[in-house]
Formats: structure tokens, sequence, C-alpha cells
């Protein structure tokens, strides 16, 4: 993989949502092929992106189907997966001040720190640049979180993603984790066994609010036990459950699945 994106309609554009350090590389990836579409790339400088975890407001009527999306005021809202109910609001920056005054009135506001251990906690890894080309979509769960179309025709890669995932040759899983110690380790620091075997490395790592741990995405090899003894540098590793099945879901299903409100 050389990112991985959420792709929203925010008008007029096709939008993709991916990490800052992904957007220049990606650009020029995909650059390659746009003429044959009669279609530009750029980077969009007039959205803001704002998430809300827990209740949604008394005012809305938010998606309740990861994935899906609909419309409030200038704003396109898309339900995110994840064990607490939450959304990604993005919305033209001119407006952008005046729905965080709204939604500060009735929820409490924190940082993106909140935000990124919500995707932790749900499993989903977002790709970097340090990440770019290293992982084969299954290897981050994408197929079981409707990421890989098995019906679409002819894209790059193809043939080994579908190679992975029908033959079965998928021997490294991104798993949820925690780690003793208050400071998160460097993303890709080596994850090793009782005999200092490297078995997987760190995907992404944030310090837990209670200041004790710090909650993590890790990819590991599928061959450990999920009870086996791991460290990092020398600190404990104890792997938790994964919040979603290890099935493949089609975003075709997802979209078949579309709430009628949404657009």
């Amino acid at each position: 993989m050389l990112a991985n994106a959420e792709l929203l309609k925010v008008a007029p554009e096709h939008t993709l949502v991916l990490h800052a350090s992904l957007v220049t590389p990606l650009k020029q990836q995909l650059d390659k092929y746009a003429p044959f579409y009669k279609m530009t790339l750029a980077a969009r400088d007039d959205l803001v992106l704002l998430g809300v975890i827990g209740d949604t407001p008394a005012t809305t009527a938010w998606p309740s189907t990861a994935w899906h999306m609909t419309h409030d005021q200038d704003a396109v809202v898309v339900r995110h997966p994840g064990p607490q109910p939450r959304w990604l609001l993005a919305l033209p920056t001119e407006q952008a001040e005046q729905r965080w005054t709204a939604l500060a009135a009735e929820l409490a506001l924190n940082g993106t720190a909140r935000w990124l251990r919500a995707d932790i906690a749900a499993g989903l890894a977002w790709l970097t640049q340090a990440h770019s080309d290293s992982y084969l979509p299954q290897m981050i769960n994408w197929e079981a979180l409707g990421g890989i179309s098995f019906r679409k025709g002819c894209y790059t890669g193809q043939e080994v993603v579908a190679r992975a995932h029908f033959r079965g040759q998928v021997k490294r899983r991104l798993g949820v984790a925690r780690l003793a110690g208050d400071t998160p380790p460097v993303l890709g620091s080596e994850i090793r066994d009782t005999q200092e075997k490297r078995v997987g490395e760190v995907c992404q790592a944030e310090t837990d609010p209670s200041g004790d741990g710090c909650q993590l995405l890790i990819v590991i090899n599928t061959a450990v036990a999920d009870d086996e003894p791991l460290q990092i540098e020398g600190r404990e590793l104890t792997r938790a459950p994964l919040p979603y099945p290890l099935e493949r879901l089609d975003p075709e299903t997802l979209a078949a699945a579309s709430e009628p409100a949404q657009a």
C-alpha cells in the first residue's frame, strides 16, 4: 500500500482524506493516471475536519452505520467505526468557527490525540509516509473494514492483493495492544518475544490519558499466540482483542445497506 484514504463528496469535488505526509507523494503517483480520466488532482486547503465522539448533539440526525455519510448544513458527516459512536465532519473553512462554537456549547472539547486513540480502539490504521509501501492491505485488516473491492476490475497490485486473500497467505496482521510506560514508542519499533526474536512492529501509538500506559496498533506475525509474552525495548506489551471479526466486508455490501437519509 502506498496510502489509504477516506473518499468524501465535498461539493463540487471528490476529496480524499489521508495523512498529511502522504498528500504530495500520493498526488505524484496518481498524476500518472489522471490524464486518462480527464481529471486533475490538487491538495485542498479550504476544508476543516472536526471529530465528534459519543452522543450526537441534540439537534442532529447523523448516520448510525459505519462509513455512511450525510449532509448537515454545510458539512459532510461520516460515521466512523469503533466501540464508541463517532463522526467526522468536513466543512468549508469559513463555516468552521461557527460550527465549532455550536458544538462546543453542547460537547466537551478535546484534542487530536483523543481521535487517534479512538482509531486505535477501533483497530483502524491510517498509513503515514513512514508506512508507505510497507504493507499489503490485509496486513492492516483493510478488507475487514470494507476497504478493498474484490469485484472491481484491474488496478495496480490487484493480483498480489487477491492472491493474499484467496490463498490465505497473510502472515502479518494488525492488532490492538497496550504497552507499559507513558512514553509512546517510535513508529516501527520492534516487538520481540521471550527469545528476543522480532515478531512485529509498532504501527501507531498514543499515551493513555490515565498516564500509566500507551495504546498501540501493532502489525504482528499471525503465528504468535494472543497470550504469548511480548516486549518492546524491555517494556511489557499486552495484546487486546480486535473490535471486529477478521472477515471480508465488501464495500459494495456497505453501499447496499445505505440508510435512506444519506447522500
